[in-house]
């Protein structure tokens, strides 16, 4: 998908009538998105990128059919802690906080955690916002 033609709503649906086919470890959601390189340094809300929506499983072999299994490898991340539905948080990370620190973005998947106090468009919602971050 891309900003443009954000499908972030229809992934979310499938996702949600379908989570209960495979036993989670936990009511801890994670969306994922994976960037193609110089996403950022050559940025157009047209560009497209892989979103997932994934639960964690103690068995990936346990998957239903039409599931993926998704492996996230370690690495450092710069972690926010955001509260609201303000989806400038982005914009001010990558424009602001990111340009001032030690560090660059890294190419690995980045990702928001939905926990407990995650409450989809909702001003009192929290959720950690991870971004994939390597020294300068």
């Amino acid at each position: 998908m891309s900003l443009v033609q954000n499908q972030t709503g229809l992934l979310w649906q499938s996702f949600m009538q379908q989570r209960t086919q495979f036993a989670a470890v936990s009511n801890v959601l994670y969306s994922l998105q994976l960037y193609p390189e110089n996403y950022f340094t050559a940025f157009d809300p047209a560009n497209e990128f892989t979103k997932w929506a994934l639960a964690e499983v103690s068995d990936a072999n346990s998957l239903p059919e039409g599931f993926e299994y998704f492996h996230l490898s370690g690495g450092l991340y710069t972690v926010f802690d955001h509260k609201g539905c303000d989806t400038e948080i982005f914009q001010q990370i990558f424009t602001q906080w990111l340009p001032q620190s030690a560090f660059v973005l890294d190419d690995r998947p980045h990702f928001e955690v939905l926990g407990e106090k995650y409450k989809n468009h909702s001003t009192d919602s929290e959720e950690e916002i991870w971004i994939p971050v390597k020294g300068k």
